[in-house]
């Protein structure tokens, strides 16, 4: 089973921009990508769905980061970035990179053991 390591979280002022990275252990060219938070506080139920990438590279956002956030994916490095622009506080939370299995259903959240281990965002106003 693939792992996958997130990276490129920190502290930065409301109105910047961060570049989270997601890097796995091996291929994911054929599985959909996606990228998740959870606030401070709030049970792991309660992680917010941000983006999707298919392995056609299509993608599909959150009305609540649509325009901001940027899905995009480099097979050949097996990575899957999540480009933040123009952050607000309640954007902070930790984001977490996860990938559905194959033919798994998207209308649920990625099963335990597709999911990082999350990196801390936190956006000050």
């Amino acid at each position: 089973q693939v792992q996958l390591v997130e990276s490129g979280g920190g502290l930065v002022r409301a109105g910047g921009s961060l570049r989270l990275s997601c890097t796995a252990s091996g291929s994911i060219s054929l599985n959909a990508m996606t990228w998740y938070r959870q606030v401070p506080g709030a049970p792991e139920r309660q992680r917010e769905w941000l983006a999707t990438i298919n392995s056609d590279e299509s993608t599909d956002y959150a009305d609540s980061v649509k325009g901001r956030f940027t899905i995009s994916r480099d097979n050949a490095k097996n990575t899957v970035a999540l480009q933040m622009n123009n952050l607000k506080s309640e954007d902070t939370a930790v984001y977490f990179c996860a990938y559905w299995p194959i033919f798994f259903p998207q209308q649920s959240a990625p099963p335990p053991g597709y999911w990082g281990q999350g990196t801390q965002v936190t956006v000050s106003s």
